[in-house]
């Protein structure tokens, strides 16, 4: 029996251990998450559907049925969603609006969070009187009214794409430094943060080689919980008129649109509203499974 074994057990000996990175425990945590994985799948046919769906749908989302102005959900036409009070179609509009909404918050949101890892690493990592000067910066910027500085920048500016981009990245970035610099301060003292220091690494390659890549769990995180607030933002910016410019849309100037109407056709303001609260909860789901699988605690 002994003899048997002897074989298999020097097999077992002589295998490779195959160890798993912690980003590999990581994706086994999130993929356990099933309200994260859903949320995740939604997500993406949201978005596919934004970007795809108005190319193969019939209808324009700026070409009007005269035959059909504020028409109820119907498989006639194409209207899905119906109409709104032009005859324009709801479902392409719809898309389109998500198109935009989603364009305005995942460029907001790369250019807030790549300014507040910039700004925060800098200001952990050097330290003294950069850091206090820095930081100073952020509760000064905190201490201004966004929304109305927000509402004057686009009305002063104009309601140009990149301009409403530029207005919501502007007030979004803090979070996101202070964030960076308190991990940062933690970084930089460090065994291989001070081996590199010991070995004449400078400054600027300490930070690009071994801190921003050990912040990239935290970012991660905190970047799902900054794209609702941005896509908000401006849902909130084009509820008000100070958003995208007709003929474009976004999902906020079509629940604009659809209040003035709710008592007479309220699927104009029910479909757009529900993907946007569909896809908020969706990216609030995938950003705690993000959290809890990345979580240091639960490794």
């Amino acid at each position: 029996m002994k003899a048997s074994l002897a074989p298999l057990l020097q097999k077992a000996a002589d295998a490779p251990l195959e160890g798993r990175s912690p980003w590999q425990d990581a994706r086994l945590r999130f993929m356990r998450n099933k309200a994260a994985v859903a949320s995740l799948l939604m997500l993406a046919v949201i978005t596919l559907a934004c970007i795809a769906g108005p190319m193969l749908l019939p209808n324009q989302f700026d070409s009007a049925d005269w035959n059909a102005m504020s028409a109820g959900p119907t498989f006639a036409g194409w209207h899905l969603f119906g109409t709104d009070e032009t005859g324009r179609d709801l479902l392409v509009r719809c898309l389109i609006g998500g198109r935009v909404s989603l364009m305005i918050g995942a460029l907001a949101t790369l250019t807030s969070v790549t300014l507040g890892i910039v700004w925060g690493a800098i200001a952990g990592f050097v330290g003294g009187r950069v850091d206090n000067a820095m930081m100073r910066i952020v509760d000064m910027m905190y201490a201004i009214p966004y929304l109305l500085i927000a509402i004057l920048m686009v009305t002063l500016l104009g309601r140009e794409f990149y301009l409403v981009v530029l207005t919501i990245t502007v007030f979004s970035w803090m979070d996101m430094a202070r964030v960076v610099r308190g991990q940062t301060l933690a970084i930089r003292s460090k065994e291989y943060v001070e081996a590199a220091r010991a070995i004449g690494v400078s400054t600027g390659g300490i930070i690009v080689r071994h801190v921003v890549p050990n912040l990239l769990g935290i970012v991660a995180i905190y970047t799902t919980v900054t794209v609702p607030g941005v896509i908000l933002t401006e849902s909130v910016l084009s509820f008000l008129g100070l958003g995208v410019q007709e003929p474009m849309t976004s999902w906020g100037v079509l629940i604009q649109d659809g209040v003035g109407v709710m008592e007479t056709a309220p699927w104009i303001l029910l479909f757009p509203a529900g993907l946007l609260s569909v896809t908020l909860y969706c990216i609030n789901f995938v950003g705690d499974g993000l959290r809890d699988a990345l979580d240091p605690k639960d490794r």
